[in-house]
């Protein structure tokens, strides 16, 4: 008996120790049909921009970030070496079995559980949405306190000025994102303690209908409740950006008719070149440009219909004709359960291929970091 529980232990450990791993290196694989060649010219622009990514789920994975990983598509060391200066980290807290791009339920199996018991996260996470995202907002902040300076956590406008300031150290300024107010339990007192943990950007929706508004993904793909008015305008007030990802056509409409400050859409496609439910379309691209907003196009085959960074910057060069060069920037969504073409250190192969696509190095500028960069500047506390 005694071998059989040995046995039993020994499997126990290699599920919880080798799992996560096996599983991340099977959800984010790198898969590129094609390379953009980088020229010096390329090359020197994209070290001169304080490169700028308004959407990565690397948190979700239990990596160490400090150190560089032989998997996924994200941690500091390669983020400083593709130059990224600003890093929006996105909490997922739950996520459906089977999921799609055109239907699911807000009730049923929840992947995200079976991840957080197989990474050991506290007990209080188990069954709570809420202790979920504060759970993983807490571990950026301890690898960021213990990073030496290369990863710090931006709560203020002032942090992002300091960080901003001391570039020549190529530090990373992270920031804490959520992807669905499912998050908050039902319970919009949650936000406050969301704001306290540093979260500075949420969506009303991920994958499926919340209490809060419809997704372009769920059931009944409603628009924003009264509940989910009041939390804009609560977000509003604790200066946290609306992220519009993921957003049912009415909810989308609901935000832009109410909203009184710059919106973003984190992680997206446009339909002009990829045309499906996940994607923007041209008047909503219009929308967000009115609004003063930011829309952060993909890297991955959803979202710009390839595998490239050639199909990347064809859907960026489409949303600067339609929205302005002032409102398009780089939301990856890198670690997302994505294949990517390239890994955060491909970035250069983008800033290439928007110059390989007409863009001037000023409009560049703008797209790989600093619309992203004004925006923050403008909308943190």
């Amino acid at each position: 008996m005694k071998y059989v529980v040995a046995a039993l232990v020994v499997s126990l450990v290699a599920v919880f120790a080798l799992a996560p791993g096996l599983v991340e290196k099977r959800l984010n694989p790198i898969v590129a049909t094609s390379h953009v060649k980088v020229s010096e010219r390329a090359l020197t622009l994209h070290r001169s921009i304080a490169v700028a990514d308004l959407h990565a789920d690397s948190l979700l994975w239990g990596r160490d970030l400090r150190a560089r990983a032989s998997r996924g598509q994200v941690d500091v060391p390669r983020l400083r070496d593709a130059n990224v200066a600003i890093q929006m980290f996105t909490i997922v807290t739950k996520s459906p079995r089977h999921l799609n791009i055109e239907r699911n339920e807000a009730d049923g199996p929840d992947d995200i559980t079976l991840l957080a018991l197989v990474q050991r996260w506290p007990p209080m996470t188990w069954r709570r949405l809420a202790e979920r995202a504060l759970y993983q907002a807490r571990r950026l902040e301890s690898m960021a306190d213990s990073s030496n300076g290369a990863l710090r956590v931006v709560r203020t406008g002032s942090d992002l000025e300091a960080i901003l300031a001391r570039r020549t150290h190529r530090a990373v300024a992270g920031l804490i994102g959520i992807e669905g107010a499912h998050a908050l339990d039902g319970d919009l007192a949650n936000l406050e303690r969301f704001d306290e943990a540093g979260i500075r950007m949420m969506s009303p929706s991920h994958f499926f209908d919340t209490d809060i508004g419809g997704s372009a993904h769920g059931v009944a793909k409603g628009g924003l409740t009264d509940k989910g008015r009041e939390l804009v305008r609560r977000m509003e007030a604790k200066k946290m950006l609306v992220d519009l990802a993921h957003a049912s056509p009415r909810t989308f409409d609901d935000v832009i008719a109410m909203a009184t400050r710059p919106v973003v859409v984190s992680h997206t496609g446009v339909k002009g070149t990829c045309d499906n439910r996940r994607n923007l379309d041209d008047a909503q691209l219009r929308a967000v440009a009115r609004n003063g907003g930011v829309v952060g196009i993909g890297v991955w085959d959803t979202a710009v219909c390839g595998r490239d960074a050639f199909a990347i910057a064809k859907a960026m060069r489409y949303a600067v004709s339609v929205a302005g060069v002032e409102h398009v920037a780089l939301g990856s969504d890198f670690d997302g359960a994505v294949e990517a073409p390239f890994d955060v250190t491909g970035l250069p192969e983008i800033t290439a291929a928007l110059l390989d696509a007409g863009l001037t190095d000023a409009e560049v500028r703008l797209v790989m970091g600093g619309n992203v960069e004004r925006l923050l500047r403008a909308s943190l506390p």
